[in-house]
Parts: C-alpha cells; sequence; structure tokens
C-alpha cells in the first residue's frame, strides 16, 4: 500500500515509516496538519495514519476536511489520548481505526493493513499463484515447486507487482510507480538490474521460465 504519515514527532514518524518500509509498503511523511492535508489531497493514498494532536492544524480537523471532501481513504488515529470518549470522538469524526499510544508497531501495521483490505477487496489476497511459484503475502515468503526462495524486500515488491498482474505485460513506468514510487524516470537501469536477480532466484534452477521480456514493452510473468 502506499501510506501516509502525519507525525510531529520525528524520531516517531520515522520508527514508523521504516516499518512499513520493511513490511513492503511505500510511505510518506508529514510534520504537520497543513502540509498532511495538502499532501493527502494531492496524491492517491491507500491508507493514512494521523496523529491526533499535531501542528498548524489537529488531526481530527484534518479528518474533517477530507470527509468533508468525499475523500475515503481508511484513517488510522493515532493519539496519546486513550481514553472511550477518546476514541469514539476520532472514529465519529470519520476514523475508520483508533490506536492509543504507547502502541507496539506489530499491532500498528496489523490494524493499518486491515483497513486497507476493508476498502481494497483485491487487496484482501494474502496468497499469490502463478504455476508453481506460489507468494505468502502475510508470512512474505516465495517458494516454487515448494522450494524456498529468499528475497530482498525489493524483489519481494517487484515480484508481487508481477504476480498480481500475471500475463498481462508490466510497463517499466508501471515498475517505477508501483514499485520503487517514482513518478518519472531515473534514467538508470534499476530496473534491469532487479529484473536480472529476480530472473535468477525464480527461473535459473526450474526448466520453465516464468518471467518474460517483452522488447519495447516491459515484462510478464506467465506460465
Amino acid at each position: 500500500m502506499r501510506i501516509l504519515v502525519v507525525e510531529d514527532d520525528e524520531v516517531a514518524a520515522e520508527y514508523v515509516r521504516k516499518g512499513l518500509m520493511e513490511a513492503g509498503h511505500v510511505v510518506d511523511l508529514a510534520p504537520d496538519g497543513d502540509l498532511g492535508l495538502e499532501m493527502a489531497k494531492a496524491a492517491d493514498y491507500d491508507a493514512l495514519i494521523l496523529d491526533r494532536m499535531l501542528p498548524k492544524r489537529d488531526g481530527l480537523e484534518l479528518l474533517g476536511d477530507l470527509r468533508e471532501e468525499g475523500d475515503a481513504t481508511p484513517v488510522l488515529i493515532l493519539s496519546a489520548l486513550g481514553e472511550v470518549d477518546h476514541k469514539v470522538e476520532g472514529l465519529r469524526a470519520g476514523g475508520d481505526d483508533y490506536l492509543a499510544k504507547p502502541y507496539s508497531f506489530t499491532e500498528l501495521l496489523a490494524r493499518v493493513e486491515a483497513i486497507g483490505r476493508r476498502s481494497d477487496p483485491n487487496a484482501a489476497v494474502t496468497k499469490l499463484k502463478v504455476g508453481d511459484l506460489e507468494m505468502d503475502l502475510l508470512a512474505r515468503t516465495v517458494r516454487r515447486d515448494g522450494q524456498k526462495i529468499l528475497l530482498q524486500p525489493r524483489e519481494f515488491r517487484l515480484l508481487e507487482c508481477l504476480m498480481r498482474n500475471a500475463g498481462r505485460v508490466v510497463t517499466r513506468t508501471m515498475l517505477l510507480e508501483k514499485v520503487w514510487d517514482y513518478h518519472f524516470d531515473p534514467q538508470t537501469n534499476v530496473i534491469d538490474v532487479h529484473i536480472s536477480r529476480l530472473r535468477g532466484k525464480i527461473d535459473k534452477e526450474f526448466d520453465e521460465p516464468l518471467l518474460h521480456t517483452v522488447r519495447g514493452a516491459g515484462y510478464r510473468l506467465q506460465v
């Protein structure tokens, strides 16, 4: 998922960003309510993690502005205010979930992925399969013909993108946006390098190749 974290505590924001990225998500940060609202309106996010008490614009005010404009992006509210009344207030303001500080990152990750699944039926898929290649999105594991394949986080995201589009051509532009979160061509061979590494891991030791290059177009994963 692409997630916006609006948090004024730099240490906490970086901790959350790092954890979410390690789990395979793309993360943007906003340090205050005004910038958070601007970024939320400017991009298409799958989920927002919103601190309740922010400088410049309160978190609930930010949330209210988004909901008034018809923005239904799932929102997880974080707050040091953990009483029942505070949680009810946050949920009634338009929040999809509410997590009191201090929190476990494991719980935060589970909650934000849960609200993302509720809004996107495709996100509810937890396992992908193309031929004898299998990916478990929850366990973060990949196997081919029962043999475990170890992938780096970026390789995992690249393969996930290809598997979700199995049988279809995935262009270089699509990969740059979905895997690297680039909305421009960096003019490097970063895709070629990662495709080569991925091909070496999922195809090299097996009789039938799955990852195919479509010259002038992109790549296709298929039996």
